[in-house]
């Protein structure tokens, strides 16, 4: 970690317009995600709608995928936090269930690397197609509510970090180190608040 935030140091960033406000508003998501705020899933469309076009081009196919599945998710989010407000609770899944997604999540991201190695330019495959499939399995724990999924993204932002910084996509990459301290915060938040509910 400390090599990386080295080299973060030496070298010229690359900077744009899209990409700034792509950023501030992923930030903007993920704090108001912490603070159980529905309007995260408003800032959710507007980063993710950015991304769409940044990864892309990148040639971050797994990637593109990933962030029109984060608009059709946001979409389900906003009216599922709206609708169940009051009936949504944080909880948690049983130690089964995540073994489960484990297995799962593994078998896919090899086949999906695959995929995209063979059949397509993209640039890190295997990468690639890990931080996506765990992102959908994430996510989605995001919109249920479940206290664990914050752990799951403290592992997925480590790796996009590195991900995006080897596409030269040095704000992004940042995003994504931030990401990481947000989501040890958001877990703490959350099993706090769970904890009081549950006494």
């Amino acid at each position: 970690m400390a090599e990386l935030l080295q080299s973060f140091l030496l070298i010229e960033f690359n900077w744009s317009i899209l990409e700034t406000v792509a950023v501030i508003f992923s930030l903007l998501y993920v704090y108001l995600a912490a603070h159980q705020n529905n309007l995260c899933w408003l800032a959710a469309v507007i980063s993710v709608s950015l991304y769409i076009y940044i990864c892309f081009n990148a040639k971050l196919y797994a990637e593109t995928v990933l962030q029109v599945f984060y608009f059709l998710m946001a979409i389900y989010g906003f009216y599922s936090w709206k609708k169940n407000n009051s009936q949504l609770q944080i909880s948690t899944w049983p130690i089964k269930k995540h073994l489960f997604i484990i297995f799962l999540g593994t078998i896919l991201t090899f086949f999906l690397g695959f995929i995209f190695s063979n059949f397509t330019d993209a640039e890190m495959p295997l990468v690639d197609s890990f931080t996506t499939v765990f992102s959908v399995f994430a996510t989605y724990m995001v919109v249920k509510k479940i206290l664990s999924n914050w752990l799951y993204f403290i592992i997925i932002d480590i790796i996009s970090t590195y991900l995006y910084f080897s596409r030269d996509l040095h704000l992004t990459s940042l995003l994504f180190l931030l990401y990481t301290f947000i989501a040890v915060a958001g877990f703490i938040k959350w099993n706090r608040i769970s904890t009081q509910v549950n006494d």
